[in-house]
């Protein structure tokens, strides 16, 4: 089968196509042909050895789009069934397996191109919205990173959930028309979100902040943050750790909740199919919608990376694998 591959970490030169035997698929797995791929800031992160761990040859890719091709006994899944999945060993290869508890059905109204920016993304907005932001139509919210994948959904899941203020950072006001479109009341950058929002509440502060940036946003956050406010941490895109001190949320009765796909995909997997449902019912309804902003082919995976690392996009990068 076709696959990209990495014997080492370093910079996106180091990913090579090449030939490899198919996945083995275990009980309890299906075998699932690739159509699409996305790009996501954590395999960027694992191609440089951030993360600390892999297993050469590695290869990189949190989810997926395809058709199932093999199945074991007593198996949900039928042979030909169209699905998203999170693979069990990296998606950019022609052929995949999964744990059925990772792998979700597609409506025939939804193409294998938008499916496969949905996994990571969308069912991560839907949980933080929904469950770990606990969103409330009457919230000021704060969407940081809001011109990216994870940051698109943020925002129109909160608009389709009536959230009356959605206020969007970007790392550069040329995309505020876009993250505008979006449903976003109000863009800045990073370098005046503070300032913003105070001033869009009235010296109160946000009711939830959405922070994957970290770094040295995390604590410009806490200092825009309501007394009784949520700040919500799901990723550290600065390479940085953000911090804060015990006294910036007992006496403000705020609190700081952590998230990781990663870590529930391992851990508890049964919590991802709620989400997935539901976020399969608003994309076939076309209530949301993630734009494309560019599809390589999968021999191009380097240059996917580059522009994931350029950050000179708006929306979802993907990868074209097989037919659709």
């Amino acid at each position: 089968m076709k696959a990209v591959i990495q014997t080492e970490f370093g910079d996106a030169d180091v990913l090579m196509a090449t030939e490899m035997d198919r996945p083995i698929v275990k009980e309890g797995e299906v075998l699932i042909r690739s159509a699409y791929t996305s790009v996501n800031y954590a395999d960027i992160k694992k191609r440089k050895g951030a993360k600390d761990s892999g297993k050469f040859p590695m290869i990189l890719g949190l989810d997926v789009a395809g058709t199932i091709e093999e199945v074991g006994t007593n198996s949900s899944f039928s042979v030909g069934d169209r699905v998203i999945a999170f693979p069990t060993g990296g998606s950019y290869a022609e052929f995949v397996s999964a744990n059925e508890q990772l792998v979700f059905k597609i409506p025939e109204s939804v193409s294998f191109k938008l499916a496969a920016a949905l996994p990571t993304v969308s069912i991560l907005s839907y949980m933080l919205i929904h469950e770990i932001g606990d969103v409330k139509k009457s919230d000021v919210i704060v969407v940081h990173s809001a011109a990216g994948g994870v940051g698109s959904m943020l925002v129109q899941l909160a608009k389709e959930a009536g959230v009356e203020k959605v206020i969007a950072t970007v790392g550069n006001m040329i995309k505020a028309e876009y993250v505008k479109k979006l449903g976003a009341d109000v863009v800045c950058t990073y370098d005046t979100f503070t300032e913003t929002v105070l001033a869009q509440t009235d010296g109160r502060g946000a009711d939830v902040i959405f922070d994957s940036v970290a770094g040295e946003v995390t604590g410009k956050s806490l200092d825009c943050l309501a007394l009784y406010g949520t700040l919500v941490q799901f990723g550290n895109s600065s390479g940085k750790a953000g911090a804060f001190k015990t006294s910036d949320v007992h006496s403000s009765c705020r609190n700081v909740k952590g998230f990781s796909l990663g870590t529930t995909r391992k851990y508890k997997p049964e919590r991802l199919k709620p989400a997935a449902e539901k976020v399969l019912e608003l994309f076939s309804s076309e209530k949301v919608a993630l734009p494309i902003a560019r599809v390589f082919d999968l021999s191009d995976a380097s240059l996917a990376h580059q522009l994931i690392e350029s950050r000179n996009y708006e929306g979802k990068v993907l990868l074209k694998i097989g037919v659709e």
